[in-house]
């Protein structure tokens, strides 16, 4: 593959993880506003949205070293769906639960993300990038470990919350 492909690869890929992130705030930050009983997870999910934060401003510092913009247009498109994700799951009665379980999956998508733009960099000889890819990966990678280390936790308070007739909802 020619380097201008690469380049092209890496760009595109830069600017997908940039509309991504704006989509994981849109996912996170109505979650964070309905959150009442359970104060560990918004605890956790409000540092992780200004994790979340830093993250775009890494990416958009890549962009910007490679004299590229960001895409408006996926921002918004993502930002929306992320949106429509978070509202679907306000109507269920286990919403913290399926929130978690969402959650997981989409820090893990991003991890995935992120080492997929690494090996790009790493192919395409574009090393100034790579340590801010990495701390990106690094942080959903441990905001998945979290997730994952107390969803039986989580699961048990829901339960013991319902049965007590509390609200178990958020």
């Amino acid at each position: 593959m020619a380097d201008s492909e690469i380049r092209d690869v890496f760009v595109a890929g830069l600017r997908n993880a940039h509309a991504m992130e704006n989509q994981a705030l849109s996912i996170m930050k109505p979650q964070l506003k309905r959150i009442e009983n359970y104060p560990e997870v918004a605890e956790k999910l409000d540092r992780h949205i200004r994790e979340t934060d830093r993250q775009i401003v890494r990416l958009e510092e890549i962009l910007d070293g490679l004299d590229e913009d960001k895409s408006t247009l996926k921002d918004m498109v993502l930002s929306f769906t992320g949106s429509a994700a978070a509202l679907g799951h306000a109507v269920a009665g286990d919403e913290i639960l399926k929130n978690a379980f969402a959650n997981f999956a989409f820090e893990n998508y991003e991890a995935a993300a992120y080492k997929s733009l690494l090996a790009i960099a790493e192919a395409g000889g574009y090393g100034t990038a790579t340590t801010g890819l990495q701390a990106n990966r690094s942080e959903e990678l441990a905001m998945a470990e979290w997730i994952s280390g107390n969803l039986v936790a989580l699961t048990t308070k829901f339960l013991s919350l319902r049965q007590s007739g509390d609200t178990a909802k958020v």
